[in-house]
């Protein structure tokens, strides 16, 4: 029976496959979770910020180990064990509720969420045309940000009518259960295999400078995400005076800025050239990352926060279906180099925190601004490579 296709992409396929990117969201709880534990547990800071570490560490550990997985058993097959390994991870705590089995259910989202990050960008490689593929990566971009934002407000529903916050878990594991079921009677021929690898294989293609720049950028790009999300409160505290609970409105901004972009992104990206796209988005986070640092009023900066936000969303999606689609045949290895790049989401936030103990909250966003003009140069790298796509 011929597949259902139009314009290149095979809908049937795609679906349980985006279904596997609201699985890839539920990492994001990570955040709210904190909070709880270290009141469920009396947990120092120090005690409680093991919690997101548990899940950071695993990118950087197994990107490779996985990618190099990936080439022996099928990216698909990969994907369920991520899915596998998250539903196993949200039905911990409630086998015991202690701090160190809640170490242990972040451990298996952590583990779980590599593996869904190394094989989901691939496996929709193989299901789509060339041409297509930064769009739909906008669209799975999107559907992981609608994930992230129901978290919180899934586990205000949670506190309000059942009285125990923790439930969202088994939300998030039931509905991971119905995703490994669903892709699992879905069949996907992977067309484009990988050669024998290795460990030394795998990092030599960082010997080539089109993928240096841009495992670089994912790094960079990943880090501008979470040094907004986690410095944006601290910015509006410090500069304007108003409360912990009201600076939440710019951190609401940005993820809502992020998922608009991306849904708008998933269309221009059909009508217009993806390098242009990426040159035109690079620059204007950099603009915007300016206007931000001068910013003198409220409502300039959390007009620029919303820019920030808009300019930057697709540039994680373009730049990896820019390179993969460059080099098809060493998908899984880019992959899972681009994986290990996610890193960054820790280290960013790190080196803003040390200037800003030196300096102020302001001085902290110069490290994102830096960070903007380098990924600005990844379009030039990707022109000299001769890597734009025909519509």
């Amino acid at each position: 029976m011929q597949e259902t296709t139009t314009d290149g992409i095979i809908y049937k396929k795609i679906a349980p496959i985006l279904l596997s990117y609201i699985v890839m969201g539920f990492v994001d709880i990570v955040g709210v979770s904190t909070g709880f534990a270290q009141q469920d547990f009396d947990l120092t800071p120090t005690m409680a910020q093991l919690i997101p570490s548990m899940v950071f560490v695993w990118f950087f550990i197994l990107s490779i180990p996985v990618s190099l997985l990936q080439n022996r058993i099928g990216k698909k097959n990969v994907l369920l064990i991520g899915i596998g390994a998250t539903a196993i991870g949200m039905f911990t705590p409630f086998v015991s509720y202690s701090y160190p089995v809640f170490l242990l259910s972040f451990v298996m989202l952590g583990i779980g969420n590599t593996f869904i990050q190394v094989s989901s960008n691939p496996l929709l490689r193989e299901v789509v045309s060339e041409g297509k593929y930064p769009s739909l990566l906008s669209i799975s971009q999107f559907v992981k940000a609608i994930s992230s934002l129901l978290g919180p407000l899934i586990v205000a529903f949670m506190v309000s009518f059942t009285g125990d916050w923790k439930n969202v878990f088994l939300v998030y594991g039931f509905i991971s259960v119905l995703t490994a079921g669903w892709l699992s009677k879905t069949v996907v021929v992977e067309k484009y295999k990988a050669n024998s690898t290795s460990f030394r294989k795998c990092f030599a293609l960082l010997g080539d400078p089109l993928i240096a720049v841009m495992v670089l950028s994912i790094f960079l790009i990943v880090g501008i995400d979470v040094g907004m999300n986690t410095n944006i409160q601290g910015l509006l505290v410090s500069n304007y005076d108003i409360s912990l609970e009201n600076s939440s409105l710019g951190i609401s901004l940005y993820f809502f800025s992020l998922m608009v972009s991306r849904f708008l992104g998933a269309i221009l990206l059909n009508k217009v050239s993806h390098l242009k796209f990426l040159k035109w988005s690079s620059l204007l986070t950099v603009l915007f990352f300016l206007s931000l640092t001068f910013s003198s009023s409220l409502t300039a900066t959390l007009i620029s926060i919303v820019l920030i936000g808009l300019a930057s969303a697709n540039l994680f999606p373009l730049i990896f279906a820019l390179t993969i689609n460059k080099r098809p045949e060493r998908s899984n290895e880019i992959s899972g180099l681009m994986t290990m790049a996610i890193i960054g989401g820790a280290i960013i936030p790190l080196i803003m925190g040390m200037v800003q103990k030196n300096f102020t909250v302001n001085e902290g966003f110069i490290v994102l601004i830096v960070s903007a003009i380098i990924i600005s140069f990844s379009h030039s790298a990707l022109k000299k490579y001769d890597a734009d796509l025909p519509l």
